[in-house]
């Protein structure tokens, strides 16, 4: 089955020749290091793209330059597609699913096709590798050596997962949420020390350029910004969209303080997509482990006798629900050619806005869940040990 969805993606792939576009960007920063040029003075592809990440990350990207574009792009499609099947054995255990090769086959095969997975691929983008980082981190036992610090190290290739240093304080992981800080601190002291000027740049300057990463309200983005310029038709929501974030990025922490473990993960995680200024539709790879979280909420809520008969069907319902949407692409169904995506009528909201509506429903669902809790959080609360068989699958 794997075999077959991988034919047809590259099929597909050939068929429109697609340019592997953020790739080509990657490439461009390792060719910058490896040269000395300026770092964030070059745009590439017909879309002008520029460098919007960290220096660590092109510090990391530098092998690219010395790699033929189709062989880069052949080595990007298989490394998305060999953490993609990692992700969903990460994902399994994050849901207490247990792991079986031809399960992990098979899903990895359905979920070639959700479209933020399939974005990602098709861009030649690094965020599987980042979910997979955070998410193996976080769902490590508590103790465990330098757990944290994977976080901090994807904070440096990006900058958006700093958020679970927040999520960790919350939780009470006092000495977690430190080393993912000093994770971050030391990918800024390296890229500091080989790249000073790009470092100083970077952090007083491209950072808080959001408009060099695109434009905030076409359908491509799937945060709240996003949804709220479409939904208002107006290109700079401003201080609504402030009062928005910050009303829900609160909310995000207090229920990821409350909430049970994984469900708390999750929370922060859609929680910093929400917030993000701009979460294109492949950021939200999340998608993953939330269809396998609910997935397996139904073993965990089903009891022995008239309970277990009745929560099985729901959560599996809601898994294939959660799944349709992630491959629908009601956000590309829409008009949204020009400045279109400003001119949606009320009906198509949601079509344009899928991803950003699931977040905010995550929120009130473990929210909901959250409020029926009798017992408090303990600070290092954690995921059970995974199980003999999960563990095996790496």
């Amino acid at each position: 089955m794997l075999g077959l969805s991988l034919a047809a993606l590259t099929v597909l792939c050939a068929a429109l020749r697609i340019p592997m576009a953020d790739a080509q960007v990657y490439r461009a920063e390792g060719a910058a290091v490896a040269h000395g040029g300026p770092l964030y003075g070059f745009t590439v592809t017909p879309w002008h793209l520029p460098a919007t990440y960290p220096p660590f990350a092109a510090l990391l990207f530098l092998p690219t330059a010395f790699v033929p574009l189709s062989a880069l792009k052949a080595a990007f499609c298989g490394a998305n597609v060999a953490l993609l099947a990692l992700l969903v054995v990460l994902s399994c255990r994050f849901a207490r699913i247990e792991v079986r090769a031809a399960h992990v086959l098979a899903a990895t095969a359905l979920a070639l096709w959700l479209e933020p997975v399939f974005q990602t691929l098709i861009f030649g983008q690094v965020n599987l590798a980042l979910v997979c980082l955070v998410l193996w981190d976080l769902s490590r036992p508590a103790g465990a050596f330098a757990k944290g610090f994977a976080v901090g190290l994807a904070a440096g290739i990006k900058i958006t997962p700093l958020f679970f240093v927040l999520h960790l304080l919350v939780r009470g992981r006092v000495r977690e949420a430190f080393t993912a800080l000093a994770g971050f601190i030391a990918t800024v002291v390296v890229a500091a020390l080989v790249l000073p000027y790009a470092s100083v740049e970077f952090f007083t300057r491209r950072l808080f350029e959001t408009g060099r990463v695109g434009k905030a309200w076409i359908v491509d983005n799937q945060s709240l910004q996003g949804m709220l310029a479409r939904l208002l038709h107006t290109p700079e929501p401003g201080m609504v969209w402030a009062a928005g974030a910050l009303v829900v990025g609160a909310a995000g922490l207090w229920i990821a303080r409350r909430a049970e473990e994984r469900h708390a993960l999750l929370v922060s995680a859609f929680t910093a997509l929400l917030i993000s200024p701009i979460s294109w539709s492949h950021h939200w790879v999340w998608c993953v482990p939330l269809i396998a979280l609910t997935a397996g909420e139904r073993r965990a809520r089903a009891a022995p006798g008239r309970g277990a008969r009745t929560a099985t069907p729901v959560w599996a319902r809601t898994a294939v629900m959660l799944a349709v949407v992630f491959t629908a692409r009601t956000l590309w169904l829409v008009p949204h050619a020009g400045e279109r995506d400003l001119q949606l009528p009320l009906w198509q909201q949601p079509l344009a806005s899928p991803y950003a509506l699931v977040g905010l429903a995550v929120l009130g669902w473990a929210a909901r869940r959250s409020g029926r809790r009798a017992d408090p959080v303990e600070p290092e609360a954690q995921l059970p040990a995974r199980s003999s068989s999960a563990s095996m699958i790496r």
